[in-house]
């Protein structure tokens, strides 16, 4: 058409964080026209989640590699910072294959032919206290292992230094005792140096490093010609003018069209540890420049691929035949018989019986899930089936302090709806709100609710079938030291003898506000 203008399409773009939510100290690998990428996950059961992308900004949980952590009787109760910390995630001789340290054992290693399994069991690798951030590397052109980990002062007085061996090809065994390859104190202003990960780049053996510590720090970039040094290093991220705090700790990956990515953390408080997604280049020294010349980007073009549906890692639950979905892990290893089969719909939890059922910090039977990173309002419709005085089920915030709202049936014979929090310093729960009645003609059930605001500022409110009613004050929710705050379903009784009931909880929801 005469004197029609022709406009480009405007690429599309993506909004960081890409993971909004505490996938804490993500890796991830390319494997074909597919990433995968792994966090931490603590002490929380099934552990070492795994996600599946093919833009590397719409992400799904796929699954988790840990069955179980070992040895087994270590997490019979809950150890909320401990178990599972920075994990690599690679591939290798047709195997995806992922190291981790747990900072009291040592550093485990686990492997599989397909990312969904099945998986070794784990083997320890390097045993011994404070050893921490493992990641291996394979010499595509030499045929040599090596691997590099980092040290957690609290178990081993040691940190700000990495660690080099070489490796057994077969990465059951490492050849050597261990060199100090980088001490943090013999560089100016770097301190808590961890998270090392290790690949071979343009004739060089690097190392992506974060330092600085997890509020505020920053990403190095370290590199050799040998694997043992001496390494020279640079900042390539670090907060600048940008409301990121403390942007590091993660992975580089690659496209197929040779486009560099790099995904790492932000340490947001209660909500845990939020991932974004950096573009990566290399400036003319040979060195990485990461986000926007070294600061974090809010909003940028999405990568070179091919276009994918919106997606996210699950959160809804109809628990169809009683079986919970992929994003709910357990506080501790499971016992069989918490959560029962059946032919409908609805997550029947057996009321443990439990010493500690005055606070819920202790339970092993908590069903958790990640708190969401952008206000919302949770909401799980629950029925209580137990005749017995003091058995319980609720909805729960759970972290440093928490907060539950839920069902109890009282001393008095009658169910309670009751609402009760325990600040960080409390050794026990109490009400939040004044106990109510509720009608058992229906069956005995509640419809819970938590609006989650700005600052991860909870309301609770309850519907007894005459409309939705807030309950007692406002609760801020708080992280453990490492993990950002869960949401939580539980059932338990007193101490007592045989069984105790159950609680049924149905159509949980998670919707944006």
């Amino acid at each position: 058409m005469p004197g029609a203008h022709t406009h480009p399409t405007p690429k599309a773009t993506y909004t960081n964080p890409v993971l909004n939510a505490d996938w804490s100290d993500p890796d991830v690998v390319r494997v074909g026209d597919d990433f995968y990428l792994t966090a931490s996950s603590f002490g929380r059961v099934p552990g070492l989640p795994l996600l599946h992308s093919r833009d590397l900004v719409n992400w799904t949980l796929i699954g988790h590699a840990l069955e179980r952590l070992e040895p087994a009787g270590e997490f019979t109760r809950p150890r909320h910072d401990c178990g599972v910390w920075a994990p690599s995630l690679r591939h290798h001789d047709e195997r995806f294959w992922i190291f981790w340290g747990d900072p009291d054992q040592g550093i485990f290693q686990i492997n599989a032919p397909e990312i969904r399994g099945p998986w070794t069991r784990p083997h320890l690798l390097k045993s011994g206290k404070g050893m921490i951030d493992p990641c291996p590397l394979w010499d595509e052109e030499t045929g040599e292992a090596y691997l590099v980990h980092a040290w957690a002062k609290s178990r081993s007085g040691v940190k700000n230094r990495l660690t080099g061996h070489r490796m057994d090809p077969d990465g059951r065994g490492l050849l050597d005792e261990g060199k100090l390859i980088v001490d943090g104190d013999r560089i100016p202003g770097w301190f808590t140096l961890e998270g090392p990960k290790l690949y071979r780049h343009d004739g060089w053996f690097w190392i992506f490093a974060p330092a600085g510590g997890v509020e505020t720090g920053w990403q190095g970039a370290l590199r050799s010609r040998g694997f043992f040094g001496p390494y020279e290093e640079k900042v390539v991220l670090e907060q600048k003018d940008t409301d990121v705090n403390g942007p590091h700790q993660g992975g580089w990956v690659r496209t197929p069209s040779g486009e560099d990515w790099f995904l790492h953390f932000q340490q947001k408080g209660a909500y845990g540890r939020v991932v974004h997604l950096q573009p990566m280049s290399w400036d003319d020294d040979g060195w990485p420049v990461l986000g926007d010349t070294g600061a974090p980007v809010a909003v940028h073009a999405k990568p070179a691929l091919p276009p994918q549906p919106d997606a996210a890692p699950a959160t809804d639950d109809d628990f169809p035949g009683g079986r919970f979905g992929r994003q709910w892990q357990w506080t501790a290893n499971p016992q069989h018989g918490w959560a029962t089969h059946h032919s409908g719909d609805g997550l029947r939890l057996t009321c443990v019986r439990s010493a500690d059922a005055h606070d819920l910090r202790k339970l092993p039977n908590v069903l958790t899930q990640r708190l969401p990173g952008t206000p919302s309002a949770v909401e799980v419709e629950l029925q209580l089936h137990s005749e017995e005085p003091g058995a319980r089920a609720g909805l729960a915030v759970l972290g440093d302090a928490f907060s539950w709202i839920g069902l109890q049936r009282g001393a008095d014979g009658n169910i309670h709806l009751v609402h009760r929090f325990a600040e960080g310093v409390a050794e026990r729960e109490r009400d939040a709100d004044h106990p109510h009645p509720v009608p058992e003609a229906d069956g005995g059930r509640a419809r819970l609710r938590i609006e989650i605001g700005a600052g991860a500022r909870c309301r609770f409110f309850y519907d007894l079938g005459e409309g939705p009613r807030p309950s007692g004050p406002v609760f801020a929710a708080t992280p453990w030291r490492w993990v950002g705050a869960l949401l939580g379903l539980f059932a338990l009784a007193p101490v007592g003898g045989g069984h105790a009931g159950a609680a049924t909880f149905s159509h949980f929801r998670i919707d944006h506000l």
